[in-house]
């Protein structure tokens, strides 16, 4: 054989990142079965994690890097997979895709975690379900400039809106701890 015709290297299957991209993008295909996904898929999904790292890490610098790993990562792969999937399924922002969701919750306990002591009581548990109803009433609601950041392109356009989301929930839970507990 010479070197002209040395055999090619598989190139991989077209399939496996667009199984990768419905799984991440889809929460491992929760998206796709439960109703209302960007809560019961998405945002419950990440609090529920967010809470057992936050009542079992043992130091809140250690919980901070931990989280703000978590959202970067859910950013990263979250704007990729959720292009592909949406391309896939020929839709902007298609209901199953929730990585965009846990995007911004994590986003919203990393935005707040600075400013609150989760060293007090029941604080961690508190500052999970607080900042998860916070987040779904502005990832829900939208207020400006929110609703504008869909119209960006692609995935950045489907995890924009929810990382704002996140960026103001996290911002009006740690200022209402600190009106309310000092």
């Amino acid at each position: 054989m010479s070197c002209y015709h040395l055999p090619m290297s598989k190139p991989d299957h077209p399939d496996r990142h667009s199984r990768a991209a419905r799984r991440i993008a889809t929460t491992f295909g929760l998206g796709e079965i439960l109703p209302a996904p960007g809560t019961t898929a998405g945002s419950l999904p990440a609090a529920l994690v967010w809470a057992a790292l936050a009542t079992t890490l043992p130091s809140a610098r250690l919980l901070l890097t931990v989280t703000g790993g978590l959202t970067i990562a859910a950013v990263i792969m979250g704007v990729w997979a959720a292009g592909k999937e949406a391309s896939r399924r020929g839709a902007e922002d298609p209901g199953p895709v929730v990585i965009d969701e846990v995007a911004g919750q994590w986003l919203c306990y990393l935005t707040a975690l600075p400013f609150i002591p989760l060293d007090v009581g029941p604080a961690p548990l508190f500052v999970t379900a607080a900042g998860f109803f916070l987040f779904r009433l502005f990832d829900v609601w939208k207020p400006w400039p929110i609703r504008s950041l869909e119209q960006l392109p692609g995935g950045i356009g489907i995890v924009a809106d929810d990382l704002a989301a996140g960026l103001l929930a996290g911002i009006v839970l740690a200022a209402g701890w600190r009106v309310i507990v000092g």
